[in-house]
């Protein structure tokens, strides 16, 4: 069953779909006339769509019914990355997407040897949340994560989140085994049927994180946790945290 996400508060008993849904349902899948389809709306509540008519420039499609789902993680994670080596940042957007997280940030560390021109962020930015909605879509997710580009970890607005975690190589050298674990057992119990709360988890870069980064994250109350006694990619951190927090939180 194919997803679509489509920019729309509500729809017409007589759907015109959108081009680019027209272009991959029509013409990449060979959707037909009775195919069905599922289309998640900007208040995240899906519909079961048929297509009733199609010609060379456009389909129609009616709503069947509405979809209950619950794919979100109930805890609304922020995965903020330094930028590494080889700009692994499609890689992270893509499985993180798959996995859960409702937001990326991606910003110049002390210790980052990648550089991101200045005139190209803005493109970097719109491409990795076309990647994100390929992946929001491919995961049948309610939600399309956002993306952001900051210039520094001190430009990261704090006050927004609940939580704020740093995956922290030193901690898991000195054998620091329990921050996360009292992480989720604490998030877990601010979860409720109309509360979500909001964590943001930074990631350093291959060289790790700069002393003054260390200083400003343990002056803004940031938890140093270990991620068990195996050294990490910087991309493979934050899929870690995420299929972690799926366990406690999920399958529990």
């Amino acid at each position: 069953m194919q997803r679509y996400f489509i920019a729309k508060f509500e729809i017409a008993d007589d759907l015109v779909l959108p081009a680019d849904i027209y272009h991959h349902a029509i013409r990449v899948m060979r959707l037909h006339i009775d195919s069905q389809f599922e289309l998640v709306l900007q208040t995240q509540k899906v519909a079961l769509m048929r297509i009733t008519k199609i010609t060379k420039e456009e389909a129609h499609a009616e709503l069947i019914s509405w979809v209950e789902t619950d794919v979100e993680l109930p805890v609304s994670v922020t995965i903020a990355c330094a930028l590494s080596k080889n700009d692994k940042a499609e890689w992270i957007v893509q499985k993180g997407t798959e996995l859960g997280a409702s937001k990326f940030i991606f910003f110049a560390g002390e210790f980052s040897v990648a550089k991101w021109d200045p005139k190209k962020v803005a493109k970097k930015v719109e491409r990795l949340t076309k990647v994100a909605l390929n992946a929001a879509q491919q995961a049948h997710r309610t939600q399309i994560p956002s993306v952001q580009y900051c210039p520094s970890l001190t430009a990261i607005e704090l006050p927004h989140f609940d939580y704020r975690l740093v995956a922290y190589e030193e901690s898991a050298k000195k054998g620091e085994k329990s921050n996360l674990f009292k992480l989720t057992a604490s998030i877990k119990k601010k979860i409720t049927a109309s509360t979500q709360p909001k964590l943001l988890a930074v990631f350093g870069t291959e060289g790790g994180i700069s002393p003054l980064e260390v200083e400003y994250m343990d002056e803004n109350s940031f938890i140093f946790a270990g991620f068990g006694p195996r050294i990490m990619r910087a991309e493979t951190a934050p899929l870690y945290l995420l299929a972690a927090l799926s366990f406690a939180l999920e399958l529990g």
